[in-house]
């Protein structure tokens, strides 16, 4: 949904495994959001409430459409897995797209979605996710590694998330990076080629989930010879498929349930 002449805001609320997005369609590409506008539409008492802002802009000659991510405090991030997979519904949804593949232009490139009218699925192909530089371990000698989906995280291994004053243990680990990172807690389980996680997320907080930070983990773990190439990741909020590629460089592909929750009209002279 869009904008009208009267400030009206009209937006679609939508989540993939209790990551919850705004999206906001702008195919004339007019719109523009403040920062304060974003942080009152995510306040979860104030506002709508949301993890994020999905402006879904016109195509670049590449893509079929763009995408310009808000995090819920305001800030721009290169991408989002289960932001693209929440937009892919929303456009399908709105017949911006015709299904079920389309491209979209993102911060950290394009991305391939796949989503289908009615359906409560959608698959992102992700790209490759790189290992960034040797092993280390973080200051309680946890085993960590540093992954790039096209946005940055930093994966921990631990006995077991639920464990985690990640209040306080998250946004400790992410000051160490000037730009930011998200930092996703793992451990191996509770079945064979999966792994349990909890994500603090840069410009956000802890989420119930996190598409890119389940893919940067599932290549980590394998990495780390914990689970094979096709990974359920135990999100808080839900479970998201991971299916690697054989080799370092290939594609891995996102996926997983997305809901449409709700449409939402705002007063643009009530935000900020």
């Amino acid at each position: 949904m869009s904008s009208d002449r009267q400030g009206l805001l009209r937006l679609s609320k939508h989540e993939g495994a209790g990551n919850d997005f705004l999206v906001l369609l702008d195919p004339e590409d007019e719109l523009r959001l403040s920062d304060a506008e974003v942080r009152s539409l995510c306040d979860r008492h104030r506002g709508v409430g949301a993890d994020g802002v999905i402006r879904v802009g016109p195509g670049n000659g590449r893509a079929d459409l763009s995408m310009e991510l808000h995090n819920a405090d305001g800030g721009i991030a290169e991408t989002s897995g289960n932001g693209l997979r929440c937009l892919a519904q929303a456009a399908v949804d709105a017949d911006l797209v015709s299904p079920p593949s389309f491209t979209v232009a993102t911060g950290a490139g394009d991305y391939e979605a796949t989503e289908s009218p009615g359906s409560a699925r959608a698959t992102i192909d992700m790209g490759a996710v790189r290992l960034v530089g040797p092993a280390a371990t973080d200051p309680s000698g946890r085993p960590t590694q540093r992954a790039d989906t096209g946005n940055p995280h930093l994966v921990v291994r631990c006995e077991d998330p639920a464990d985690i004053d990640l209040a306080v243990v998250g946004p400790e680990l992410a000051a160490g990076f000037a730009d930011g990172v998200n930092v996703e807690f793992i451990a191996p389980g509770p079945g064979r080629d999966e792994i349990t996680l909890r994500v603090w997320e840069r410009g956000v907080g802890e989420t119930w989930a996190c598409g890119s930070g389940s893919c940067a983990a599932a290549a980590v773990a394998r990495a780390w010879g914990l689970v094979g190439s096709n990974v359920l990741v135990r999100n808080p909020g839900g479970t998201l498929e991971v299916a690697l590629g054989e080799k370092d460089g290939d594609p891995v592909f996102l996926g997983g349930p997305v809901r449409r929750v709700a449409d939402v009209v705002v007063d643009r002279s009530v935000l900020g």
